[in-house]
């Protein structure tokens, strides 16, 4: 019997083990599994950090830019060569406003060659159709037709109120989108999945719909159009986007003129004012407040409600009280060595004065009221301050948010303006909500984009997409690679053009001369000349080799990185200047070729060149430009290609070279 009792107790035991060890496999799989997704989140989560953080970064330069602009016009022996930036000709002045149909359809032919829509107005459901069709197909509107819903838009929008006012008890939802920067793939997902607007399906869309993407001009043809067929249904806010001297930089200006070489003046002409009157806000049941930005402490809806809108065809041009301070705080401050108020670069980042003061200049007042409602994002302190990370507009907190629901009897504010890795972001204890509806704002992968459905209670119900331009699904970590990658080669090109500037900064920490220096000086001197607000420690890895004691080589940031093409006739510190400024050069250079040729002058180039660095106090030999200039005239005719000049300055990555060849 004992055997018997002895035989089933040890096989009873074997079970036992084995489930041990199945239990224990499985908790070590279930951290395994833990902590890289931990990692991979980690890697996303700072990726994003660094596209979001240069993209501010841009914004400052932009601003900065702005201001070469109005310096420009004062000091330029030609100023006519850059007048017509700020010069803001009336669209009658390129069309008779009530002639805009008949005019352009007997100036401009529309030959039988052209297999594109055919618009004629009014406007039908049908044709509306079509373009979706054509542009899904990857065909453009003729120019003609363009200019007409551009003037037809124009009339619509000056009929409509600064602040629109929306009721839900005329149809069951509202729909509303945020950016979509020029990413029409994204637009025609939300058509798809939600429907085309109608009577029965109302939009708002929030701004920012041109820049980044490469087909600005379809998305804003196509929500035109159902403007023009349902105007109490479909309605639009103005974002900062919806900016001529914002398009310079981010790409629609060279989008207009890419597609309509004949007639991109007068379309960017046409727009400049179209984007004017724009409405800057809408207001659903009297609750719900959407606009593009932000608020501040000083926001009133009802001055923004009487304002004459179309006066600021640009936020990037302040009144002159505002440049004049500029000016001022630029004399106090010294270019020598960047103060919390400036970048490395010496330049001012903030064109706002935002707090509890209100201008009494009403110009000043206008625009800075305009500015806040474009530019400004919450964040979860009370109070209001300047978005100095941005360069305009304010940080609004939950105080400040309060406030204006009291003064207002609102509920609920519906922004957009800032990226969002699942499309929306709830803040302000559930008051404020943040719509981003541009998917792969980033890279592909880097975000999902959304939209909201407000019901007659005004409960926000949200829906999230990603369009793939991939046939096969990419999973997480392939994702997550393609976003980091992308991000690191964005920083890396950023850390090479302050080359001379980190050099100096690490130099200080390494007063042997060693070359190396310890983390946290490493991560000290590379915020202090980016001012990017990165995890610098974190990201040490990926950007900086360390030896076996712990110490940083610093010098290893830049093994990876050159120049394009070296030119011998080029000063190394000439060189890294012309890399870091090569975008606002391009976009300068840009607004002086007025006729498209690709060409200027080498007195027009010497001397934009020198009132540049002027303006922005870089110490540059005259002697060293110009004897640059010569070298790239190839053909000795006294012009050079500004587009080949400025190629010769991009950075290269030595690796991602290897890897290709």
């Amino acid at each position: 019997m004992s055997s018997i009792v002895g035989t089933m107790g040890c096989s009873s035991s074997v079970p036992d083990r084995r489930s041990e060890k199945v239990i224990r496999a499985a908790i070590l799989i279930q951290n395994w599994y833990r902590f890289t997704m931990a990692r991979l989140e980690m890697r996303r989560r700072y990726s994003l950090s660094i596209f979001q953080s240069i993209e501010y970064a841009d914004e400052q330069d932009q601003l900065q830019l702005s201001n070469f602009f109005t310096f420009m016009l004062d000091h330029c022996t030609h100023p006519d060569s850059v007048s017509h930036i700020f010069t803001s000709p009336s669209v009658s002045q390129v069309v008779d406003e009530g002639l805009c149909l008949t005019e352009f359809e007997n100036k401009i032919d529309v030959p039988d060659s052209y297999y594109g829509p055919r618009l004629s107005f009014p406007l039908t459901v049908e044709d509306a159709n079509a373009l979706l069709h054509a542009f899904r197909n990857e065909q453009l509107l003729h120019a003609r037709y363009v200019l007409q819903l551009l003037c037809e838009t124009r009339k619509v929008l000056k009929e409509m109120p600064n602040i629109t006012h929306l009721s839900t008890s005329y149809s069951k939802e509202i729909t509303v989108c945020g950016d979509l920067h020029g990413n029409l793939d994204d637009l025609l997902l939300i058509f798809y999945k939600n429907g085309l607007p109608s009577e029965q399906n109302r939009y708002v869309f929030n701004g920012d719909f041109v820049d980044r993407g490469k087909n600005s001009m379809e998305i804003l043809i196509i929500l035109f159009a159902f403007l023009l067929i349902y105007p109490n249904d479909l309605h639009l806010n103005r974002g900062n986007h919806e900016d001529y001297i914002m398009n310079l930089r981010y790409g629609f200006t060279n989008e207009v003129s890419r597609k309509y070489k004949d007639h991109g003046k007068q379309i960017l002409c046409l727009l400049r004012d179209v984007f004017s009157w724009l409405p800057l806000a809408t207001i659903i049941d009297s609750k719900v407040l959407i606009l593009h930005g932000g608020i501040s402490d000083t926001t009133d809806l009802d001055f923004l409600n009487a304002l004459e809108r179309n006066k600021l065809k640009s936020l990037m041009r302040p009144p002159k009280s505002v440049r004049d301070r500029q000016d001022q705080v630029k004399e106090r401050i010294p270019t020598t060595r960047p103060s919390k108020h400036q970048n490395a670069a010496g330049k001012t980042q903030h064109i706002s004065s935002s707090g509890s003061t209100e201008p009494s200049d009403p110009a000043l007042k206008e625009w800075k009221q305009i500015l806040d409602i474009l530019w400004s994002d919450p964040r979860s302190q009370n109070g209001c301050t300047p978005n100095k990370r941005r360069g305009g507009g304010c940080y609004f907190g939950p105080d400040v948010t309060a406030k204006l629901f009291e003064r207002y009897n609102l509920k609920m504010l519906i922004r957009s303006h800032e990226f969002k890795p699942e499309g929306y972001e709830i803040s302000h204890n559930g008051k404020v909500i943040t719509i981003f509806s541009a998917s792969n704002y980033y890279e592909e992968g880097s975000n999902r984009g959304a939209y909201i459905k407000l019901n007659p209670e005004l409960i926000p119900r949200f829906v999230q997409y990603r369009v793939s331009k991939y046939t096969r699904r990419q999973n997480l970590q392939e994702r997550v690679g393609t976003i980091e990658s992308s991000a690191l080669k964005s920083l890396r090109e950023k850390i090479y053009a302050h080359r001379s500037e980190l050099t100096s900064a690490f130099a200080q920490y390494d007063l042997n001369g060693t070359g190396k220096i310890s983390v946290n000086d490493w991560a000290a001197a590379m915020e202090s000349v980016l001012q990017l607000e990165l995890p610098w420690r974190m990201l040490r890895s990926q950007l900086a080799q360390m030896n076996p004691e712990g110490e940083v080589d610093y010098m290893s940031c830049f093994y990876d990185l050159k120049i394009g093409q070296p030119i011998k006739e080029v000063q190394p510190a000439l060189v890294e200047t012309l890399c870091r400024y090569r975008k606002d050069l391009e976009i300068i250079f840009n607004v002086i070729d007025k006729d498209h040729s690709g060409l200027i002058s080498l007195d027009e180039f010497c001397q934009t060149w020198k009132l540049f660095t002027s303006h922005l106090g870089i110490d540059v030999h005259d002697e060293a430009i110009d004897k640059l200039v010569l070298s790239i005239d190839y053909n000795k005719d006294g012009h050079i290609d500004f587009s080949e000049f400025l190629q010769a300055f991009h950075v290269v990555h030595r690796l991602e070279k290897k890897a290709n060849s």
